[in-house]
């Protein structure tokens, strides 16, 4: 039962315990305030007193699972959760594949490949923004690299994965046939060290998005990713330094830029220290620039 419930909400061992510790926890909480609210009234318990009650806690139970979400840190899962809720009861519709937003229209579910070759640490943040999600799924995690830690991440989720070679990937078919079997919409590079050849570009025109760890168009091109960057930044004595997300095109680092974020470089900073900090601004930026990305797409 429990991997059914992981796969259905596309979550990991840790995260459906902390859902299933908010629902019992909320529904405590929400039973509990209606039984108070209720000695309030003198009301005695009797068929009204019950019917009161069921009315008190169907309104408390959204608020109450919604209050206890915030500390064990799944209030957006609770708060899409409810929204589908709510959905069903005021239009009966199926939300599986179609969900009513906050903006009032429909979308197809989006499925997104990630291409990583690293230890996944964008990956993992990107998976659980949307592991809660009716309209973005994470499809497919790409890696390059054999023992890649992204692998055991996608594994973690159970998310397929491809492992992919050099000779296929840039003189071959590209894996084009294994995107269009997981049916991929979109494909977010995450610390994905190789080129992207021209023929993928041009089957996901406007699709491909890149994250960089300094602020383009300086310090971009071949050779600039990792540590490199980040020593090439500091020893020019630049003042801040930042993420920049981007379309991709045929060149490095070059496509149309989407979002930056800035941190400050101190007379302190080293490559070590400025590494972490565009870690935390990749963490905290990239899973919402995808999201509101992929938003603004289907509103065009």
């Amino acid at each position: 039962m429990f991997e059914k419930l992981k796969q259905h909400w596309k979550v990991n061992g840790l995260n459906l315990a902390l859902i299933i510790t908010t629902f019992a926890l909320g529904g405590s909480l929400c039973g509990y305030t209606g039984r108070k609210l209720l000695a309030l009234t003198n009301i005695d318990k009797g068929v009204l007193w019950v019917i009161l009650y069921i009315l008190l806690i169907t309104l408390l139970w959204p608020l109450a699972v919604l209050l206890v979400s915030i500390p064990l840190g799944q209030f957006s899962f609770f708060k899409k959760y409810i929204r589908r809720v709510l959905g069903r009861f005021g239009g009966g519709k199926t939300v599986d594949s179609w969900q009513l937003t906050d903006d009032s229209y429909r979308s197809k579910i989006i499925n997104i490949a990630i291409f990583a070759s690293g230890a996944g640490s964008n990956a993992q943040q990107i998976i659980d923004h949307f592991a809660s999600s009716t309209t973005v799924k994470i499809a497919l995690i790409v890696c390059n690299k054999h023992g890649a830690g992204v692998l055991n991440i996608a594994a973690g989720y159970n998310i397929p994965s491809l492992l992919i070679e050099k000779e296929r990937f840039f003189k071959g078919d590209n894996y084009l046939p294994e995107l269009q079997n997981h049916h991929i919409d979109f494909i977010v590079l995450a610390g994905f060290l190789w080129k992207i050849p021209e023929p993928l570009i041009k089957a996901f025109p406007k699709k491909i998005i890149n994250i960089h760890p300094a602020l383009l168009p300086k310090y971009g091109g071949k050779g600039m990713f990792g540590h490199f960057v980040h020593e090439a930044v500091i020893n020019n004595a630049e003042k801040e330094s930042g993420i920049t997300v981007h379309y991709v095109d045929e060149l490095y680092d070059h496509g149309e830029i989407i979002f930056q974020g800035k941190c400050a470089i101190t007379e302190n900073d080293t490559a070590a220290t400025l590494s972490q900090k565009i870690h935390a601004l990749e963490h905290r930026h990239y899973p919402c620039v995808i999201e509101n990305l992929l938003q603004k797409q289907n509103r065009s």
